[in-house]
């Protein structure tokens, strides 16, 4: 055994030393590099893949959920920002089945069976808490089945009642975000169901105390022929007419200044002067058709033309009066010889435009306007960061919406400086603006795939030189055969002839090697016969 090992060791060692350094390196180097793949390969192979299993929930329901996979010795892993857990992949189907049928998660999606679980020692502000989720849970239900909604999430603000009779009640409010399909637009049916849904669900719950956005933070307003409006007559009508404006007004500056800046980076402040004066007239206008001549059209003409000359005794006579005062005949009296008679009259009717207005004025017009708006730029500590010309751009954007809401008559009397004046535009900071949670980390990052990238470049090159090495290995051997064969064949020449005595001698030689016993038999045998 221990020669063995022994041979074993100086076969390697010579072989070792046989090898040129680029062989050994090669070797050494495809050593390590299968090393480091059969060490990622284990890595992935035997790597948990985690996937979510609850989402944007609250650290609350994160903490039961949490106790409740530690009672089942499950492995799971909480997302930064603690909103999510996730689970091992082939693990997620049926830890839903098993929490669901568990409660969990316990305050997420609450309906009204939490009644049956109620006991005596429930308070009444747990009750009415309880009561309040499930209220906004069902609503949430209701809408999630119209059509072009993916999800909802309602929140309700129901005031609690005064001890005293003569307290002043407020108003109860509530708060919509829908998820919608891409590209979905919602009809004015589908947004006047929505919010009856939710105004007929809450007790003195009124539409105008109702907001509804999506995703994108685009508001779903009632259309004022479906809601129930106050007359601008009262003052109480007047002012909702005053934040319906200035809100419009407002969602437009900052859907437009967001897409431009990014959402997070503009603060839009709209201020409006409306005159709510309402004017009921009656004109009756008359004008002539023609202005330049200034006459009118004519609208029936009558011309009569008489003429008589002769010779004879004179007319006799008193002559009647005429109808029509301005024309008149005359007759030549007293006299003898020749005479001569003309009559000429003309009667023409003239009318001339008459115009009646019925004209009832708007409710309401806007007289002056004031838009504030303050921008953070790219870089939020460097002013300088704007690129050049986008504050004029965006003061030019403003003047050209203040000039075209307000109303004609104002605007046609001021100047530009003035309508500028209207428009301030401030560059700074934004500090107080709510930091965003952070993304979800993606499974795999992506400085794994270029490690991979690496390795197998690394792996073929390995598998490459050891090909390459064992290739000439291969041909070394060849080579050195070759040169034995030919040493071989370069000793043969100088050999004796081979006669029947030296293949006696060559027979008896390889016995003796191969077979010792055998031939020591034969040497005995031969001494005993001599």
């Amino acid at each position: 055994m221990n020669e063995r090992l022994t041979k074993i060791k100086n076969d390697t060692g010579q072989f070792w030393t046989s090898r040129s350094k680029k062989q050994k390196i090669v070797m050494i180097s495809s050593v390590v590099g299968i090393l480091v793949l059969a060490a990622v390969i284990t890595l992935f192979a035997t790597k948990t893949t985690y996937v979510p299993l609850y989402k944007d929930l609250s650290t609350r329901e994160i903490g039961q959920v949490k106790e409740a996979l530690d009672s089942q010795g499950v492995k799971y892993e909480i997302a930064p920002g603690g909103t999510a857990i996730l689970v091992p992949q082939e693990q997620v189907d049926a830890l839903l089945v098993q929490l669901a049928s568990e409660g969990y998660p316990q305050t997420g999606t609450i309906d009204y069976s939490f009644a049956n679980s109620s006991g005596f020692g429930m308070t009444d502000n747990e009750f009415n808490l309880l009561k309040k989720a499930a209220t906004e849970t069902e609503i949430a239900k209701l809408i999630k089945n119209l059509e072009g909604v993916k999800d909802a999430k309602v929140m309700i603000n129901v005031p609690e009642e005064g001890v005293f009779l003569n307290d002043t009640k407020e108003e109860a409010t509530a708060s919509i975000v829908l998820n919608t399909d891409p590209g979905y637009k919602f009809t004015e049916q589908q947004t006047a169901t929505m919010y009856n849904l939710v105004a007929k669900s809450v007790p003195n719950l009124k539409t105008e105390n109702i907001v509804i956005s999506n995703q994108f933070s685009e508001y779903f307003d009632l259309n004022a022929t479906t809601a129930d409006g106050t007359s601008t007559t009262t003052a109480e009508g007047q002012l909702q007419a005053k934040k319906m404006v200035e809100r419009d007004l407002q969602r437009q500056v900052q859907t437009m200044l967001g897409t431009l800046m990014g959402q997070d980076k503009v603060i839009v402040s709209v201020t409006t002067d409306i005159d709510f004066k309402k004017e009921n007239r009656e004109e009756n206008l008359v004008s002539p058709v023609d202005e330049e001549n200034m006459e009118g059209i004519a609208i029936s003409a009558q011309r009569i033309t008489e003429q008589y000359s002769g010779t004879g005794a004179a007319a006799t006579g008193t002559p009647e009066a005429e109808t029509t005062t301005d024309n008149f005949t005359t007759y030549n009296e007293g006299a003898t010889g020749n005479g001569d008679y003309e009559r000429s009259e003309e009667t023409i009717n003239n009318d001339v435009n008459r115009i009646r207005k019925e004209i009832q004025e708007a409710p309401y017009k806007i007289q002056d306007i004031g838009i504030q708006v303050i921008v953070e730029p790219p870089t939020a500590t460097e002013a300088a960061s704007l690129p050049d010309g986008v504050q004029q751009d965006i003061e030019k954007i403003l003047s050209t919406i203040v000039r075209t809401t307000i109303s004609k008559d104002v605007a046609a009397e001021l100047t530009q400086d003035q309508i500028d004046e209207k428009v301030a535009v401030s560059v700074q900071p934004l500090n107080g603006k709510a930091t965003d949670a952070v993304s979800e980390k993606s499974i795999i990052p992506w400085w794994v795939w270029v490690i991979g990238g690496i390795l197998l470049a690394v792996i073929l090159l390995l598998a490459f030189f050891i090909i390459r090495s064992r290739k000439r290995a291969k041909e070394e051997e060849e080579f050195s055969i070759l040169e034995e064969q030919e040493e071989l064949m370069i000793e043969d020449i100088n050999e004796e002839i081979e006669t029947e005595a030296t293949m006696r001698r060559k027979q008896l030689e390889k016995m003796a090697k191969e077979k010792p016993d055998d031939f020591a038999k034969l040497l005995r045998s031969w001494i005993a016969e001599d």
